[in-house]
């Protein structure tokens, strides 16, 4: 299932997206269908990715090793509900659905914080709660 967006531009009717915008779509995307590589091309060398309370990783290569958590299996399926992006940050908010090793699904709501350099990711903060 494909990540959904749901960003509307009250005034034309049409979405214009910046290039950070459409870097965070494709990662995005990428990450849904666990596309690790197409992930990776979306980040700085030095990428710093934090989930407040769980982690704080600092690389490409500590960021692979996490993107697919041994807790979940499958894909997740992403729903954007708004983007927005001020000089070289760029903000999604939005709901996940995953599933457990143990075969439970779990629904996440979300809201990252990209801080991009070179139209790349260089820092994810990443905040989320499970909702029940």
């Amino acid at each position: 299932m494909p990540v959904i967006f749901l960003l509307i531009n009250n005034f034309t009717g049409t979405t214009k997206m910046s290039e950070n915008k459409k870097t965070i779509e494709t990662y995005m995307h990428a990450f849904e269908k666990g596309d690790n590589q197409k992930v990776l091309s979306c980040l700085t060398d030095d990428v710093v990715w934090v989930l407040p309370g769980a982690f704080n990783l600092a690389g490409k290569k500590a960021f692979e090793d996490e993107i697919r958590n041994e807790a979940f299996q499958g894909d997740p399926v992403i729903t954007v509900t708004r983007m927005t992006e001020e000089n070289d940050v760029v903000v999604t908010e939005g709901y996940v659905r995953t599933q457990k090793k143990s075969g439970e699904f779990i629904n996440l709501t979300y809201c990252d914080v990209f801080e991009m350099q070179g139209r790349k990711n260089s820092k994810i903060n990443f905040i989320l709660m499970e909702v029940k």
